[in-house]
């Protein structure tokens, strides 16, 4: 089992940055990767970004390219995603997820999410 522990969300205004860190622990190993999805009130959970072990393959979605950018940690089990120009369309509930590539297999592992609101 793997556990994640998400942290730095909050209220800001459009415009502001924020950003998120993910802790795991547990059973880690050089497969795991790690990413981030969102969950609007309404609305389906959707992905965000990800980031492999190594720390030199990540993709986005296509709303946040350019804004947001995920990295890893000297910590290797330590993911941060850094959001910039925020508008109110970003504000949902913030997952971090780890598995084998979150980009394109539903992670097996969760945190418990990170409420980011942004107003305008």
């Amino acid at each position: 089992q793997v556990q994640l522990a998400e942290s730095g969300g909050g209220s800001v205004q459009a415009g502001d940055s924020l950003r998120l860190s993910c802790a795991a622990s547990g059973r880690i190993d050089s497969r795991l990767g790690m990413g981030w999805f969102r969950q609007a009130p309404g609305k389906e959970r959707e992905f965000v970004a990800s980031i492999n072990w190594s720390g030199n393959r990540t993709k986005y979605a296509d709303s946040v390219k350019g804004r947001f950018t995920i990295s890893r940690h000297s910590a290797k089990p330590t993911v941060s995603l850094q959001m910039s120009s925020l508008k109110p369309d970003d504000t949902a509930v913030y997952l971090c997820a780890a598995g084998r590539d979150p980009a394109v297999s539903w992670p097996p592992y969760w945190g418990q999410g990170t409420q980011v609101t942004v107003s305008s």
